[in-house]
């Protein structure tokens, strides 16, 4: 993994506790951190403009000498780009490593848990997103990844091996499957038998998929499930005392379908209680 952490700032709790997310997982991955302020305004001629301006100047070299005090062996710098944060974080994300984000907290309003400009960014991003959380407390719990066997899952996969070992956290791999449509009309001997056949299925595709990752990264303590039921729901349920989930969102080619985030990860970014990195894959 090339290129720097780059981490997105606006002085709020969420960007702090990104920011102190960044600069440790910069740490580990022996990168360097960028912290970015996209600034909407390119003319600071409204009154009182030019005062805020140079105050989100003063806030954000505050917090770089801050990270730096947290993470002294990682290059830290900073900037503000006169553009829109959606067009500046996804411009960002061309040359990053690794993009992360703030995110509040849970609430009880579900449309209000993830902004805007984070959900547009982790539709877009051409790097992994990682969204963190408001006063996340943290956990020592497994790395959790999702895998879906019907797609290629290189990308998620290796991002999931990587952050385990890092961590020297174990991994669990979770892939939910569903029966067939129509199962429901079988008698019950016929439904037990046929889960238990695409049970062993499931399992033995789940091996084979995790087998070059196993070898590659034979540090990394490995749970594989094979779960039955709805994924966005299993997969949630399994992050509750995981410290990282990681999800896949699926690149489109045609031009209408690029800016696509599946329902998996929809649900892992509403509801997981723990940071949430989105890992586009082809």
């Amino acid at each position: 993994m090339t290129g720097p952490v780059v981490v997105g700032v606006d002085g709020s709790p969420e960007s702090l506790t990104a920011s102190e997310w960044a600069a440790r997982e910069a740490q580990r991955r022996g990168l360097s951190l960028e912290l970015l302020r996209a600034w909407p305004w390119p003319k600071r001629d409204v009154v009182g403009s030019d005062q805020t301006y140079r105050h989100a100047l003063a806030e954000l070299a505050d917090r770089e000498r801050e990270l730096r005090a947290l993470a002294p062996d990682v290059p830290v710098s900073s900037s503000t780009v006169s553009a829109d944060p959606v067009e500046a974080l996804e411009t960002a994300a061309q040359s990053a490593a690794l993009l992360v984000l703030g995110s509040r907290g849970l609430g009880a309003v579900l449309g209000s848990l993830v902004g805007s400009v984070s959900q547009e960014v982790l539709r877009r991003a051409g790097c992994p997103v990682v969204l963190v959380r408001a006063g996340e407390a943290g956990s020592d719990g497994p790395v959790t990844v999702g895998l879906d066997l019907a797609h290629p899952a290189g990308d998620v996969l290796a991002f999931a091996f990587e952050a385990a070992a890092l961590r020297s956290a174990p991994l669990r791999v979770v892939h939910v499957w569903a029966p067939p449509a129509g199962s429901a009309y079988l008698s019950p001997s016929a439904v037990d038998g046929q889960q238990a056949e695409l049970s062993a299925v499931e399992q033995d595709g789940l091996a084979r998929a995790l087998a070059p990752w196993r070898a590659r990264h034979p540090g990394v303590d490995v749970t594989a499930e094979p779960v039955r039921g709805k994924a966005a729901v299993e997969l949630v349920d399994a992050a509750a005392t995981a410290r990282l989930l990681v999800v896949g969102r699926r690149t489109r080619h045609l031009p209408f379908l690029h800016h696509h985030l599946g329902p998996v990860a929809r649900a892992a970014i509403h509801h997981a209680h723990c940071p949430v990195a989105v890992v586009p894959y082809g």
